[in-house]
């Protein structure tokens, strides 16, 4: 098949599509990708991309067609919403230079911001093809949620763009089962709502402890990582908490690997509470780098402030912790809570509950190492059980086959 993969984020952005794309390659399926230029998270271009440069590329025997739009700086509300509508007319402008393409169907990979749909639309309407809109944030919903625009008209008004963007889509996919009432009750067909789940690079496995040592971590640590974006919905304020009620607990170390909006906050934070000694933030590294450092973790964190939005999520950095087969500790409401509570891979408490995010830490630093190989197994085979990859990608081309011959 000839695929066009629609997508506000691409390589060298890191986000799954890209391991997508190139598994779709490797099945022999010619694959095109619509994205525009690369700035998330920093909210700059990035170095060698421009208004004049890498506008059109060939990555891993793909092609990859740049449009333009403007950055979205620090990440501030107004900033985003000009970033998200300058991407509109900027991916529109770009796609009627392939319209001459010949695609049998459209892919849309769906992180914020959903109008990322909306070029989509308009090619399938002049190519007469079907197009698959892989949902991976509810909207309008998901833009009164943390550190997005707080408003109540602001909704209501994108209710009728996002009833048809669905309604222009023959198949709508779902990273969460709580996503599809939600879809279903704007007047969607609920039959073409599925619940399709992400998965984890295939460089997330289990391995050993590496020889590669945290920077300023001592040897037999307990070690609790957080990995991705630092950013509002994160909750960094419980997580700092929660450290700093621990920091007589010299055993106990933080370490932070990623970037993004709040990442100043907390550097600034660290230094206020004097917890420096035991919170580490050691940057950004790109994927293949991650193994390393999870090899390192005694257990990986996951967070989301309380947002009923978020309650439906199931963040995709959970499959990349499962897959590597490491425990989890959990402050999040919801369908993630649900899937590491009863599969018994890790200990949650409820969101923004940072009295508790500690006593969970503590709890199972004071573990036995048989007690955490135990959660790190459980950990394991929930993800092979629920988010395994060659199953879920064989699914997936499926789903494709039967949207192309009209079934």
């Amino acid at each position: 098949m000839n695929i066009l993969i629609v997508t506000h984020y691409f390589h060298p952005e890191n986000f799954r599509i890209n391991d997508l794309a190139i598994e779709l390659k490797n099945k022999n399926h010619k694959v095109s990708v619509l994205t525009p230029i690369p700035n998330y998270p920093e909210g700059k271009f990035y170095v060698g991309y421009g208004i004049f440069r890498k506008r059109k590329e060939y990555w891993n025997g793909i092609n990859i067609y740049r449009s333009l739009l403007i950055p979205r700086g620090a990440g501030s509300n107004i900033s985003l919403a000009i970033s998200w509508i300058s991407s509109i007319f900027g991916n529109l402008f770009t796609s009627l230079f392939i319209l001459n393409n010949s695609f049998d169907l459209i892919f849309v990979f769906g992180p914020s911001p959903f109008t990322i749909c909306l070029p989509a639309i308009f090619i399938k309407k002049i190519k007469r093809i079907p197009i698959c809109f892989w949902v991976q944030d509810l909207w309008p919903e998901s833009v009164s949620s943390a550190g997005k625009l707080k408003t109540v008209l602001l909704p209501k008004l994108l209710m009728p763009l996002v009833k048809f963007t669905y309604n222009n889509c023959d198949m709508i996919l779902v990273s969460s089962p709580g996503f599809i009432k939600s879809i279903a009750d704007k007047e969607i067909n609920r039959r073409k709502i599925k619940y399709f789940p992400q998965w984890a690079e295939p460089v997330f496995k289990p391995i050993s402890s590496t020889d590669k040592k945290l920077p300023g971590v001592p040897e037999n640590s307990f070690v609790i990582m957080f990995a991705g974006n630092i950013g509002e919905a994160q909750d960094f304020e419980s997580i700092i908490k929660a450290a700093h009620k621990l920091s007589e607990h010299k055993t106990i170390h933080w370490v932070i690997i990623g970037s993004g909006r709040k990442e100043k906050w907390v550097k600034e934070n660290i230094l206020k509470l004097c917890i420096e000694d035991v919170f580490h933030m050691i940057g950004k590294y790109p994927i293949k780098k991650m193994p390393e450092f999870y090899s390192q973790a005694s257990a990986m964190l996951i967070s989301l402030k309380r947002e009923y939005i978020f309650s439906l999520t199931i963040p995709a950095k959970l499959q990349t912790y499962l897959a590597s087969a490491k425990p989890v500790i959990a402050m999040i409401d919801g369908a993630t809570a649900e899937l590491v509570r009863e599969s018994k891979s890790g200990l949650v408490c409820n969101s923004e509950n940072a009295d508790q995010l500690a006593n969970n830490v503590l709890r199972m630093s004071e573990m036995t190492d048989y007690e955490i190989k135990r959660m790190a197994t459980n950990a394991h085979n929930l993800y092979m059980k629920e988010f395994n990859r060659d199953v879920l990608l064989n699914r997936l081309e499926s789903i494709f086959f039967n949207l192309k011959n009209g079934l």
